[in-house]
């Protein structure tokens, strides 16, 4: 089996959404989604003549799909902070098009403005539709670029919608002899068009539609789609159509009349009260129909050799792609054909260490040089779960050796001992320069076999995540492409994929060398390259002092892992199991049916259709049911909430009281987890493999699942060290704010000083709902919420929130400072900085201004302000590690730092040198950075982690 993580995202594809704060939103997906089709892209030769005789013509109604997408997907944001959700679908949207449908043209129509023939006609005409978010709005012109850089011609014209240019493609392309004309749309407007040559693809349900399905759905025929929506109206487009006619009745009507006039004419037929009500309104009847019938002779002048399927740019292309992080969509354009240029040719000379004494040589030369680019290559991508299969070794670039432990039978190897030896004055040597990609992995490698890796380090991947946050990958196959021009080996070349997946130690050293050797050489390569972009952003410092150091900690931490109580967890399972059963029939109880609560599509029906609640949003599979929309119809129905507490539960149960117990390492008794640096663009760390930090603590399921992180037996306890609202101490520390300040200093609770001076009462006064208040506030000016996310959080109006919001910032006038000046700072440098300097590019900051700041934040000015607080906090606490971690080291103390979970610090300790670890911890924790406000830091002991309720210090020691 491969080994990184950083390097196998194609065999173990993971998302990058957890969290970076228990109370933010979840980040957005990364660019690369793996759940996200990713297939070659294979399309005919370039149609360029015009000749549209027997080819396939794909028209899009680009707005049409635009809200889709932007709908569908979450919030993505590009390196640079933009937001990139509807850009990527779209992008997406049309490769997918190329790939699986082959279209010999391919048009995009667009909606020129929203004032068109039919406003002339009835001015009501879409009054009712809400604006273009700001969000969507931002990534139009992007997306015209990137359309137009795939060679795909954008057609619009003043006074028409792109629907009626639709119209008039449809029926030209019929004229000329295309073959088929089909219209990516979902407005059902387009369902009149249709004929035996035109067709309407739905993207997000896969289907193509024709008039077969027309008459199934509508039970009408094409030619009578206009009358048929005439009669209905259309609430979205505020088209009136006839009053208390509806589907239904409509198709039995045209059944029967055959046309709107038909119906018309013969009123006096009709029975009953229908008859009036169709008399009545005969007049909206007929300028409804102006209002649907699409007009299909717009004036347009267009070439069809521009619609050519294969004149795109690819090397624009991908360069926008690059640029917004669509790592997945930028391979998928790049197969479309050759991009302008060629890589460097590559020059290297790879060979197979055969002997020690070979090896000792190679030891010699990289002592003598002081610098050596080091991997390794394993039978698990999980280091604590590891064997050995072999070592390459870089000191020239172009030059690397690979030494074989295990291979396959036949083949010859070097004893592990040998080897671990012949290294040791190398690799434990802190005058040393070690070079490497992902070196965490390679250290707990190492450390299992024997070996201490102390040396200086410089790791590719860290260091290009320093520089460039903002990118959703940082592997070495990326980074050899990007700043090399090179083509790395792929894993998947050695060892296959899937069921039939080999291990790497069952690979010849003809094709292993080669690899192992490569993945030596490419980060020395890389070096001289990521140290220029450290450079240019004055990155080094950081690099040095803090995440280099950080390595070797998180090394140790998760080479400690900890004690989980397996026989604890199978109990802890089947409670859980016998509540989902609980929860499960009170669900279908109050649902007055049994249907699957797992599935979206059924809970929807349940929800939408039996119950009757209102719809709240649709993706591209349907009704949605996610966790938001449950929230959002807790309060109107038992249903909601019991799947909202059925769902967090049956998550608990798999990801944790089920799996945890066949995560626990053979050989320690332990759980190991992987803590990345490379992920949360604000500098948090994250964890995976188990997840270990997004635990809830919050819910009695949550802390039982911490009851089973024991410490080990024989005298230990875990000791918990939290630092107590290390955020608002931040904020303080920036805005500078006297009375926040002096709350901090004289160690007041800060939420009840702040509602006494937002509610302009005594601190005396302050109720348990107005601090409650005050904590939500706190929390929310460093997340910008605005007065309607405020309203939801705290069961209040829209006004009454925007009140609180004004009166916070009359009282704390400096916290508007801080925000204007942050804002301020990334508008004109297009970056955030934290305390230590870590920048977090931002684009698309509008400049407040000298008037009032708007409460109502664009996702980039969240962000801005959020990455100078929580980068800020997630700085201070990677300092605080390496300080903890290197007392540890000489302390002499019978205790080990196992994890971190964003503001706390997790270690177990003898009980005997308890109280010296956690003089040992406070003093660090409570004496790193240099803040304008102290830092505090509770710390108590337990024997399990949820348990860590003891205080050890009463006070400062």
């Amino acid at each position: 089996m491969a080994k990184k993580r950083e390097k196998n995202l194609e065999l173990f594809p993971e998302l990058r959404n957890e969290p970076e704060h228990p109370n933010a939103p979840a980040r957005p997906p990364a660019a690369d989604s793996p759940d996200l089709p990713d297939a070659p892209v294979v399309t005919p030769p370039p149609a360029v003549s015009g000749d549209l005789r027997g080819k396939t013509v794909f028209v899009i109604d680009s707005h049409s799909l635009i809200y889709q997408v932007f709908h569908a997907i979450s919030e993505m944001t590009s390196p640079d902070g933009r937001p990139v959700n509807a850009l990527f679908g779209f992008t997406r949207d049309i490769l997918d098009i190329l790939s699986k449908h082959k279209p010999d043209f391919l048009v995009c129509a667009f909606d020129k403005s929203e004032i068109t023939f039919r406003n002339e006609i009835y001015s009501d005409y879409k009054a009712h539709r809400d604006p273009m978010p700001e969000a969507l709005r931002e990534q139009i012109p992007e997306l015209r670029r990137l359309v137009s850089a795939l060679g795909i011609p954008l057609v619009e014209l003043a006074g028409f919608e792109a629907d009626d240019i639709l119209a008039t493609f449809a029926r030209e392309v019929v004229e000329r002899g295309a073959s088929r004309c089909v219209l990516v749309t979902s407005d059902k407007d387009c369902r009149q068009l249709l004929n035996d040559k035109v067709r309407v693809l739905n993207l997000r349900k896969g289907q193509l539609y024709g008039p077969d399905e027309l008459m199934e759905d509508w039970g009408v025929r094409p030619g009578q789609v206009v009358d048929f929506q005439a009669m209905v109206g259309d609430k979205v487009d505020n088209v009136p159509g006839i009053p208390s006619i509806g589907p239904k009745t409509a198709t039995q009507l045209l059944e029967q009349f055959g046309s709107l006039d038909g119906v018309l004419e013969n009123v006096n037929q009709i029975p009953g009260k229908k008859a009036e009500k169709i008399a009545e309104g005969a007049e909206l009847a007929r300028l409804s129909r102006q209002l649907v019938r699409l007009d299909d002779h717009v004036p347009l002048e267009f070439d069809w050799q521009r619609a050519g399927v294969g004149q795109w740019d690819i090397a624009a292309s991908v360069e926008l792609c690059n640029g917004f992080g669509f790592r997945s969509l930028t391979d998928r354009i790049a197969r479309l054909g050759p991009a302008a240029g060629s890589a460097t040719k590559w020059v290297a000379s790879y060979k197979t260490v055969d002997s020690l004494e070979t090896l000792q040589r190679i030891v010699d030369q990289a002592l003598a040089s002081g610098t050596v680019s080091f991997d390794t290559e394993t039978t698990s991508t999980n280091p604590n779960w590891a064997e050995l299969v072999g070592v390459s070794l870089c000191v020239v670039p172009g030059q690397a050796w690979y030494v074989p432990v295990m291979a396959p039978p036949g083949e010859p190897t070097l004893a592990q001992q040998g080897v671990i030896e012949t290294l040791r004055p190398l690799l434990e040597n802190p005058a040393i320069e070690v070079v490497g990609q992902n070196l965490k992995y390679d250290v707990i490698v190492m450390r299992r076999a024997g070996l201490y890796v102390q040396c200086r380090m410089f790791d590719t991947m860290v260091a290009d995540y320093l520089a460039e946050p903002g990118r959703n990958t940082h592997n070495m196959d990326e980074l050899a492409s990007r700043f090399l021009g090179h083509k790395t080996i792929r894993i998947s070349e050695l060892i296959g994929t899937g069921k039939n997946q080999g291990r790497m130690d069952q690979v010849p050293l003809s094709k292993i060398t080669p690899y192992a050797a490569e993945d030596a050489d490419v980060p020395l390569r890389l070096k001289p390259v990521l140290e220029k972009n450290l450079q240019a952003g004055d990155l080094n410092g950081l690099f040095t002092t803090v995440e280099m150091p950080l390595v070797q900690v998180l090394a140790e931490m998760e080479f400690n892992g900890i004690v989980v109580d397996g026989p604890l967890l199978g109990r802890i399972s089947e409670e859980f199991g016998q509540r989902l059963a609980q929860l499960q029939t009170g669900i279908w109880q109050e649902a007055g049916e049994q249907f699957n609560i797992d599935s979206p599509k059924q809970l929807g029906d349940v929800l939408f259709d039996r119950l009757g609640l209102k719809e709240v949003r649709k993706t591209r599979t349907g009704r949605s049911t996610d966790a938001d929309v449950l929230e959002a119809l807790a309060d109107l129905h038992t249903v909601p909430r019991m799947v909202i507490e059925y769902r967090q539960l049956a998550k608990l149960k798999s990801t944790y009281a089920d799996a945890l117990s066949s995560q626990i390492n053979p050989a320690t008794g332990r759980v190991h987890t992987s803590f990345m640096q490379d992920v949360a663009r604000t500098g948090r760390l994250s964890s995976k493999d188990p997840n270990l930090q997004n635990i809830p603590i919050r819910t009695e399921e949550g802390r039982r699942i911490r009851q089973a992180f024991v410490a080990p037996p024989g005298g230990y306890s875990l000791l918990a060290a939290d630092w107590s609202q290390i955020e608002l101490r931040m904020l303080a520390h920036f805005c500078q704010d006297a009375v926040m300040l002096g709350a901090f200093q004289r160690g007041d609770d800060i939420h009840s000083v702040v509602a006494a001076e937002v509610h302009s009462v005594p601190l005396s006064a302050v109720t348990a709902e107005m601090r409650r208040q005050a904590k939500v506030i706190n929390f929310g000016i460093i997340y910008g919420q605005s007065p309607w996310g405020l309203a939801r959080e705290l069961g209040i109006s829209k006004e009454e929130a925007a009140e609180f919001i004004e009166a916070y910032f009359a009282r704390y006038p400096a916290v508007d400072g801080f925000i204007r000046s942050v804002l301020e700072g990334a508008s004109a440098n297009r970056y955030v900085s934290t305390i230590l300097g870590r920048r977090r590019p931002v684009e698309g900051v509008r400049p407040p201004g000298a008037g009032k700041l708007s409460r109502n934040r664009t996702l980039a000015e969240r962000i801005a302000v959020n990455t100078v607080i929580q980068g800020s906090a997630a700085d201070l606490i990677k300092l605080a590690m390496i300080r903890v971690y290197h007392r540890l080291q000489s302390a002499g103390l019978d205790a080990r730092l196992l994890l971190q979970i964003h503001d706390e610090l997790l270690f177990e300790v003898h009980d005997r040198d308890l109280l010296a670890l956690a003089r040992l911890v406070h003093e660090e924790m409570t004496a790193v950075g240099d803040l304008r406000v102290p830092l505090e830091v509770a710390i108590k002991r337990g024997p399990n982690w949820n348990d860590t309720g003891v205080v050890v210090l009463e006070q400062e020691p």
